[in-house]
């Protein structure tokens, strides 16, 4: 069976309870970190995932909150005597910006480091990202201030999929991703520019004819707004949870 734990579930701005979102999916033969911040290697210890076993990585965008814990999960796998390979996907302009990244650590010179592979993905709708024995993973982009896609899994063995939203205002691309899917995460940072609400969020699983949503990337701490999950209740009838710090979807 296949899992999903969140990572951290808090918007661009952290808490004590929750780190800014990213995510693992592990399947039977592949582990997938969808974006990389704060202290990568911290979060996997305490999610109980050995940082060996990831295979890839996503980006979905190049902001800090999604892609500021990359030198650092790189620098301590290479510290730790990682030496298998690692793929880390995105768009264009999101690894253009990675790479570049990386360059102001040297990290070229580090000795015996493992060989890291950027793959390039389209920004056509529905560009397959990753295609393997476990998972079909579907990017497409959606509206937000930089470059950024959405992302549909299909879960090949299980028959499931899931749709992470990603920081995106209410779009179309974000509602034919989450087309009859089991599990919509979608971000619920506020009704304003290159962002959704909860209430938003549930219009697309309702229009969608999602079978599960949990709503993500959400103001946390002394930023927490209002009753999000009654706010989506007014929209979307089935069932509907807040992403938490170490949850564990099962799909």
């Amino acid at each position: 069976m296949a899992k999903l734990t969140i990572l951290g579930s808090s918007n661009a701005i952290p808490s004590q309870e929750h780190e800014n979102t990213h995510m693992v999916l592990a399947t039977k033969n592949h582990t997938i970190l969808v974006d990389c911040s704060g202290n990568p290697i911290v979060r996997l210890q305490t999610a109980g995932i050995n940082f060996q076993n990831i295979t890839d990585i996503i980006l979905t965008h190049f902001h800090p909150d999604h892609v500021g814990g990359l030198p650092l999960l790189l620098m301590d796998m290479w510290l730790l005597g990682r030496r298998t390979p690692l793929n880390i996907y995105g768009l264009d302009y999101t690894l253009d910006r990675a790479e570049a990244m990386m360059e102001l650590f040297t990290w070229k010179d580090w000795p015996n480091f493992f060989e890291v592979n950027f793959c390039r993905v389209s920004e056509s709708p529905f560009a397959v990202l990753m295609d393997n024995e476990d998972v079909r993973i579907y990017a497409s982009p959606v509206k937000h201030f930089v470059p950024n896609i959405g992302l549909r899994f299909e879960l090949k063995e299980e028959g499931k999929s899931l749709v992470y939203s990603c920081d995106t205002e209410p779009c179309s691309a974000v509602f034919s991703l989450s087309q009859n899917s089991d599990v919509l995460l979608h971000e619920a940072s506020g009704d304003f520019s290159g962002h959704s609400s909860a209430a938003q969020a549930a219009d697309v699983a309702r229009t969608a004819n999602v079978q599960e949503l949990v709503l993500i990337h959400y103001p946390t701490g002394a930023l927490a707004v209002g009753d999000l999950l009654a706010e989506a209740a007014r929209k979307f009838n089935g069932p509907t949870r807040l992403a938490t710090d170490f949850m564990v979807i099962e799909l």
